[in-house]
């Protein structure tokens, strides 16, 4: 269990070190965060991109020019030797650099050269919210708009198996909607009652599976009480399942706004994690979002 983004370094460093494949690499805050990791002895690179636009940033982030660098100008074609060096066993996990989200993504889809497992892509985002004991996991605020059971069923498989990768491997998940009554009204229940049952069935990994269940009975062993539910996952959620992405999305805003959280985020349904950060995102939340994705692979590798 990790309370902060501190302990997740120590513990992907002592698993490391890993080796990144960055996509279009000419990036200055990606080749920043890339130091970051290599200086902390976390992972190295492998550089995808344009030779003569990222070696003049090598110099201005400080990283060796003897970094690795496969020189490839077109973005689409680096975004696919990227991808290719993870599928090859040469790289652990996959970051985005330069280029464009959906673009980045038709080369991680690539029937050939890609990383598809079968399973939908989706997003987890992991939050160290001040005052709080551990990491808060939530998904899907990123990617799907509005999941099937079936496309739930992908995403749930995949942030739980990812949290078996960072050692927690009896993660408690809460299906999170409206209320705790299931209504044919309110199709988010019904999804959560199947999702329970799968759990039980043992289609999903290990963990501790609720739903339908609200964000307060949730997070507050009290506010279950006081409505009358035994619940095993009240006060100690690691994972929510939001039902649609605007629901995780101000979920998310809301911690890192309201509550000064941290956040990084990762993709998965791949074969490989996949760090997809925004541009905007410093290079410190890069980093944290680089660690996660080495122990998330830790649960592929095993």
């Amino acid at each position: 269990m990790y309370q902060n983004y501190s302990e997740v370094l120590l513990k992907a460093k002592s698993l490391g070190p890993f080796i990144i494949s960055v996509a279009v690499a000419q990036d200055r805050e990606v080749l920043e965060a890339v130091k970051l990791a290599r200086d902390i002895g976390l992972a190295n690179a492998i550089l995808v991109g344009d030779e003569n636009l990222i070696g003049p940033l090598l110099a201005e982030v400080g990283l060796s020019s003897e970094t690795v660098i496969i020189h490839e100008s077109e973005a689409a074609k680096a975004a696919l030797t990227a991808v290719s060096l993870a599928k090859q066993g040469k790289a652990h996990i996959v970051m985005k650099g330069h280029i464009n989200s959906s673009d980045f993504l038709r080369a991680v889809l690539n029937k050939e050269e890609g990383l598809r497992t079968g399973r939908l892509l989706s997003h987890l985002a992991v939050f160290e919210i001040p005052g709080q004991d551990k990491l808060l996991f939530v998904t899907d605020g990123g990617m799907n708009i509005a999941p099937t059971l079936l496309e739930k069923k992908d995403i749930l498989v995949s942030a739980m198996l990812a949290l078996h990768g960072m050692g927690i491997t009896n993660p408690h998940v809460a299906i999170l909607t409206a209320n705790e009554q299931v209504s044919a009204k309110m199709p988010a229940t019904v999804d959560a009652q199947a999702l329970v049952e799968m759990s039980a069935g043992g289609q999903l990994p290990r963990g501790i599976v609720e739903g339908p269940i609200a964000f307060d009975v949730a997070v507050n062993l009290e506010s279950a009480k006081h409505k009358n539910i035994h619940s095993q996952v009240s006060g100690k959620v690691d994972l929510f399942l939001t039902p649609n992405i605007e629901t995780g999305n101000v979920l998310g805003k809301m911690l890192i706004f309201y509550a000064k959280a941290k956040m990084a985020g990762l993709v998965l349904g791949a074969t490989h994690p996949i760090v997809m950060t925004s541009r905007a995102e410093t290079s410190e939340g890069k980093l944290n979002s680089i660690a996660l994705a080495c122990l998330a692979y830790c649960e592929k590798k095993e």
